[in-house]
């Protein structure tokens, strides 16, 4: 079982890899966090995209986020550059090559 630790946030606990997520959920405030910012949505829209959140639970997100903004900015920064490394070290999928080879993609 999963150790987790309780914060002032009523609908946010933080697990033993100290990442904060929302309670009786898998949804981590970085992951909510990263949608505001890759398609600048608003709590409504988050609360419409992400039906099984309520909005007091993504406003304790949010609230954990800004009161916590530099840790979770950095951990959104550490999630990119592993996924970026990855994306360099897997190199060119073969489908993207024969797209490539066929014209259809650049």
């Amino acid at each position: 079982m999963t150790q987790t630790q309780t914060t002032e946030y009523k609908h946010i606990l933080v697990n033993e890899s100290n990442v904060p997520f929302i309670k009786g959920t898998s949804m981590k405030v970085v992951e909510l966090i990263t949608s505001i910012h890759a398609y600048g949505w608003s709590p409504e829209e988050l609360h419409f995209q992400y039906p099984h959140l309520s909005m007091s639970q993504i406003y304790s997100a949010l609230a954990y986020y800004w009161q916590h903004k530099e840790e979770v900015d950095a951990d959104m920064q550490q999630r990119f550059e592993y996924a970026e490394r990855l994306r360099l070290e897997t190199g060119e999928s073969p489908l993207a090559k024969r797209l490539r080879a066929e014209g259809l993609i650049k």
